[in-house]
């Protein structure tokens, strides 16, 4: 990963609580501004096109401003403009932290990075998206499995992720399941009860987002 200055440290924001989300809420941005719905915890974030963009964002997301349950299905689509890759969601985060240094190994969510390390690695993480326990398939562009297929610039991508028996997260990509991680500490409850959008450089844009109580 290359070497860019950590972004500075702002204040964490004081936020009232999350409505809960007890019936299925989608967003397809088709609006000019980011809405009450939504909060950017750092630069980056847009707008553009019908979807929701960010560039330049370095770990400090966009989270949506509902409380989720513990079991929810999570659905969008989501397009990188570069041959990076680097795709990432945050699941069952706070709702309004990100990177307070160069490398995130601080987050309070999972972490589904998908091309992420410049195209070489599709992830799913707890808390620290550098840990050595983290679930990976590292990239093979010759691979016939599309699990292995790095992203492609300008692909449309549908990501599925869930929970539904309290523990166990799965991933799935454009229907390929990518990876299941049975936790036997589950981020959940308060603190743990937020979905979100995140970048580090590359442009990536998100769209028609689905979360469903489970």
């Amino acid at each position: 990963m290359p070497s860019f200055t950590a972004p500075p440290t702002t204040p964490t924001p004081v936020l009232s609580a999350s409505p809960p989300l007890t019936t299925a809420f989608e967003d397809h941005f088709e609006r000019t501004t980011l809405g009450p719905d939504w909060l950017a915890t750092g630069p980056g974030w847009q707008i553009k096109d019908g979807k929701l963009c960010a560039q330049g964002a370095h770990n400090r997301g966009a989270w949506l401003l509902r409380t989720l349950p513990i079991n929810a299905r999570i659905e969008f689509d989501a397009v990188s403009d570069s041959s990076d890759g680097d795709l990432k969601a945050e699941l069952w985060g706070d709702g309004r932290s990100g990177a307070t240094s160069v490398s995130y190994t601080n987050a309070t969510s999972y972490l589904t990075i998908f091309g992420g390390w410049k195209n070489k690695f599709h992830v799913l993480a707890r808390v620290n998206e550098h840990a050595p326990d983290r679930l990976e398939i590292k990239v093979d562009p010759s691979s016939p499995r599309e699990q292995e297929r790095p992203v492609v610039p300008g692909r449309v991508y549908g990501f599925r992720i869930e929970r539904s028996d309290g523990k166990t997260i799965r991933w799935w990509v454009d229907g390929n399941l990518m990876h299941v991680l049975e936790d036997a500490q589950p981020l959940a409850g308060p603190g743990h009860d937020h979905f979100g959008f995140n970048d580090w450089e590359v442009p990536v844009c998100f769209d028609n987002v689905k979360v469903t109580p489970l």
